[in-house]
């Protein structure tokens, strides 16, 4: 084989159509393209969901739902998780250690699911009410 020689198989490559060749011609006059209007003319282009003037339906319908840009810094921990630490002072840091929140959480709060037989602090974590109860009345304190 040379290089010479090489030839593509039949049908690879489509013949282009001839248009405007008189109105005998099926493609003739109009070329294919009708009469008239936006799509007959040269340079006849539109962007992608445009309707003629007409409002869009990407416009006409409403905005739905609401993404938090913090919702992905922080993260809740429950008080039976906290009841399985060994440490007796619980900050961010140690819940980071123990694999108890995501590594790139910046904010923590303590929520009331579970128990808590041991007294523990938890400082710099958001408490919510029933937690803070729960904590102190197992001998703990909060401290913000």
């Amino acid at each position: 084989m040379f290089l010479n020689s090489i030839q593509s198989t039949y049908g690879t490559r489509k013949k282009s159509k001839r248009v405007g060749r008189g109105i005998g011609c099926t493609d003739g006059k109009t070329c294919g393209r009708g009469h008239k209007g936006q799509k007959a003319r040269s340079g006849g282009f539109h962007k992608v969901g445009f309707e003629g003037g007409q409002m869009p339906l990407q416009r006409r319908l409403p905005k739905v739902g609401f993404n938090s840009k913090s919702k992905k810094y922080s993260a809740e921990v429950r008080l039976n998780e906290l009841d399985g630490l060994t440490v007796d002072t619980v900050d961010l840091q140690v819940l980071l250690d123990a694999n108890l929140v995501p590594a790139f959480t910046k904010i923590a709060k303590v929520i009331l699911s579970g128990k808590l037989s041991k007294a523990i602090t938890v400082k710099g974590i958001n408490v919510t009410k029933g937690a803070k109860l729960s904590i102190e009345a197992a001998g703990g304190k909060v401290e913000v």
